[in-house]
C-alpha cells in the first residue's frame, strides 16, 4: 500500500521549506514521491516554489482552492484516486495553513482509497517563536493540526531563545486544553535547526506515525474569518516591498494579517517574498508569477489595497 504523510502547520510556519528537505531525503532513499499541494486561495505559490527545486525529481499535483469544504473533499479524493495507480512509494500532502485535519483521516478511510493507501505520518510544523496573541479561531486551527501529530517540528529554532521555545510549547498545550484534547506535547517535539538534520533525524520523522486523539470541534465555520487578497503585477523595488510588507503586517487597520507571500520581477530577475510577523525574506528564484497574496483574519481590503495602490483580485 502507498504511504501518505500529512505535513501540516499554521500560516507561515515553514511547511514548504520542510517538505523540500524531507522529499529530497526520501528521493535519495530511492523512493518515488508524489506531492499534493493545496494553498489557501486559487493561486498556489507554494507549489511553484516546490516545482522550482523538486520538479524534475518528483511529481507535483494541486488541489484548486476557492471552494467549499464538501467540494474540496471531493477534489482531494479524486486526486488521490487518479494518483493511486502510478506506482508511488509515498505521497506527501501539504494542505493550506488553515485546514481541518479530520478531512485527511476521513478521506483516507473511504473506499476505494482504503484499499490503496495507508496513513504514514502526521507531521506538524510550528514556528518556534509562535505568536502569543492568536485569536480563538487560530488557536483552534493550531490545536487541530497538532492533536494527531506523530511529531511536532519547531521551525526556525535557531532564531528562538529558550524562553521563546518554552512559551511556544506552553501555547500549544494550552490550545489543546482549550479544545478538550487530553494530549500534551512533550517528547514528540523536535527542536533542532533543520539544516543540521542527519539521516537518523529523518528516519525518526519517517517513523513517527500519528496519534489518534479526540478534541472538541469548534463550529466557527465563518468564511469571513480567514481571507486572502491577491495583488497582481506589483511594481516595487526590494526595499519598497519589504517596507510595504512590514507596514501591512503591523497596521491593525488592515486586519489581523498573518502572512504575505508571492513573487515580483525586477530587471528580469524573479524574487520570492515570504513575510510573517517574525521574519521578512526576499530571495532570488528562477521562476515566478506576478502576484502577492495577503492572508489573515478579517482583512480590510481597502486599507491593504492602499499600500499596493492596486486593485485586489478575488
Amino acid at each position: 500500500m502507498i504511504k501518505v504523510d500529512l505535513i501540516t502547520g499554521f500560516l507561515g510556519s515553514g511547511k514548504t521549506t520542510f517538505i523540500k528537505q524531507y522529499a529530497r531525503y526520501l528521493i535519495n532513499q530511492g523512493m518515488k514521491i508524489g506531492i499534493i499541494e493545496n494553498d489557501y486561495g486559487a493561486v498556489n505559490v507554494d507549489m511553484m516554489l516546490l516545482g522550482d527545486e523538486l520538479g524534475q525529481q518528483c511529481d507535483l499535483e494541486m488541489i484548486a482552492g476557492g471552494c467549499d469544504l464538501d467540494c474540496h473533499r471531493r477534489r482531494f479524493k479524486t486526486k488521490l484516486i487518479a494518483m493511486g495507480m502510478l506506482g508511488y512509494d509515498r505521497i506527501l500532502i501539504e494542505p493550506s495553513g488553515i485546514y481541518d485535519v479530520d478531512e485527511f483521516f476521513d478521506v483516507l478511510y473511504e473506499s476505494p482509497l482504503d484499499n490503496w493507501y495507508e496513513i504514514g505520518n502526521v507531521i506538524a510544523i510550528v514556528d518556534a517563536k509562535l505568536d502569543n496573541h492568536l485569536s480563538k479561531e487560530s488557536d483552534y486551527i493550531l490545536a487541530s493540526e497538532v492533536a494527531n501529530a506523530g511529531c511536532v517540528l519547531l521551525s526556525r529554532s535557531q532564531n528562538a531563545s529558550n524562553e521563546d521555545i518554552r512559551a511556544t510549547i506552553q501555547h500549544i498545550n494550552k490550545a489543546l486544553i482549550d479544545v478538550k484534547c487530553q494530549r500534551q506535547i512533550k517528547n514528540e517535539i523536535i527542536i533542532k535547526p533543520w539544516y543540521d538534520f542527519n539521516d537518523d533525524d529523518y528516519q525518526n520523522i519517517l517513523e513517527c506515525g500519528y496519534v489518534p486523539e479526540d478534541y472538541l470541534k469548534l463550529g466557527f465555520q465563518d468564511e469571513n474569518v480567514f481571507q486572502s487578497l491577491y495583488f497582481m503585477q506589483v511594481q516595487m523595488s526590494i526595499d519598497e516591498l519589504k517596507a510595504v510588507a512590514d507596514h501591512i503586517l503591523n497596521d491593525t487597520s488592515c486586519g489581523q494579517v498573518m502572512r504575505i507571500k508571492g513573487f515580483v520581477q525586477i530587471a528580469e530577475q524573479w524574487y520570492e517574498l515570504n513575510a510573517t510577523h517574525n521574519e521578512i525574506t526576499i530571495q532570488e528564484i528562477s521562476i515566478g508569477q506576478e502576484i502577492v497574496i495577503v492572508i489573515g483574519e478579517h482583512l480590510n481590503e481597502e486599507n491593504i489595497q492602499a499600500y499596493f495602490k492596486h486593485k485586489a483580485v478575488h
